[in-house]
């Protein structure tokens, strides 16, 4: 039970960093600025439900696809780590998150869904966990996240009033600096598994 237990708060945090629900708020609120509360319930809807389908589809098959090409765990540990390592300085160096025009009938689904909830860095997170803990704690810490920036979403103007633009930001460069390190902690243990597999080849 509590290896179990250890092993959900493992996946959890990591993806709790790479989602960045408080993050994305600012975007978030200047996308649906302006909005009635029935269409905003619905662009919420739509994101929770775009960014679920998307993180668990690619639970299911991304292991299957990366052994279809050939692909190792210490090889994605590696590319994923640094990919994520990429993604996380980027956010720390802009200003802000880049925003870009969009349709507000498929708003939810892109870019909130995917990539705002479910982006690079939580596919690669969760491919990552998936080699370590499992598709069953994966999901189970996946799930949680994606409705956890649902809820973020809804409460977007009172969360905003308590914290503000400034605090948003803080908190979002906070989670990209822990995202850093977890992406340097993944290349280091693909590392390791290149030193292992050869020393035991």
């Amino acid at each position: 039970m509590e290896e179990g237990l250890r092993s959900f708060w493992l996946c959890f945090v990591p993806l709790f960093v790479a989602v960045d629900a408080i993050g994305v708020l600012p975007m978030f609120m200047s996308l649906t600025e302006g909005m009635e509360s029935p269409a905003l319930r619905r662009i919420i809807y739509q994101s929770v439900v775009t960014a679920a389908v998307v993180g668990m589809s690619f639970l299911v098959f991304g292991k299957a696809i990366l052994e279809l090409l050939g692909i190792t765990v210490g090889d994605f540990m590696v590319a994923g780590g640094s990919l994520l390592f990429v993604i996380s300085v980027s956010d720390l160096l802009r200003a802000e998150k880049v925003q870009r025009r969009v349709d507000p009938e498929s708003l939810g689904a892109v870019p909130l869904g995917v990539p705002l909830i479910t982006g690079p860095a939580v596919l690669t997170t969760s491919i990552l966990l998936l080699n370590e803990h499992g598709i069953v704690v994966t999901a189970a810490a996946l799930i949680p996240n994606v409705l956890i920036a649902g809820i973020v979403f809804y409460f977007a103007e009172a969360i905003n009033r308590g914290i503000g633009n400034a605090g948003a930001k803080t908190a979002s460069k906070i989670a990209s600096l822990l995202l850093a390190a977890i992406a340097v902690m993944m290349v280091r243990k693909g590392v390791e598994s290149f030193i292992h597999g050869r020393l035991s080849g």
